[in-house]
């Protein structure tokens, strides 16, 4: 998230990008895209979003416009409704996400966030925390079932 052609990260420090065919000229280079280890190019946002979703075992969301916000949201919406336990990062890079955090808050003091315990991203200023609490935090989902090495595998 963060970037239109969000990617996924893999060992290795392999890209996969996702974006959809009508933002591909718009938003990104052809050459870009071409730096790429893998591309999907979708036929629209939904498509793009349900990749991503389905490929990713964290998801972090850097500072961005509104189509991130939009994303982040959805993910934290499907968390609430029980679709995904994976990790949610806002990477609050100089606070920011600390109005976004606020608001979440304020909707969760408000009763408006159901099922909150479901709703609880991670909130990381340093970038370099990112990989470790998402690591630590897939380890305790897992109650320590699937070792380190498995997970950075995927990433």
């Amino acid at each position: 998230m963060g970037a239109v052609a969000s990617g996924v990260m893999a060992a290795g420090g392999k890209v996969t990008g996702i974006i959809p065919e009508f933002l591909v000229d718009m938003e990104a280079t052809r050459h870009s895209l071409g730096q790429l280890d893998e591309l999907i190019v979708t036929e629209n946002m939904h498509e793009r979003k349900h990749a991503m979703f389905e490929r990713a075992d964290a998801f972090v969301t850097l500072p961005g416009g509104i189509g991130t916000l939009e994303e982040i949201v959805e993910i934290m919406t499907w968390g609430q409704l029980g679709r995904h336990e994976k990790p949610m990062v806002f990477a609050n890079i100089e606070g920011f996400w600390d109005p976004m955090l606020d608001l979440v808050s304020h909707m969760r003091e408000q009763g408006f966030i159901h099922r909150a315990h479901l709703v609880q991203p991670m909130v990381i200023a340093e970038v370099e925390d990112i990989v470790p609490a998402i690591l630590d935090r897939i380890d305790e989902l897992n109650n320590g079932k699937e070792g380190e090495e498995a997970i950075i595998s995927r990433l």
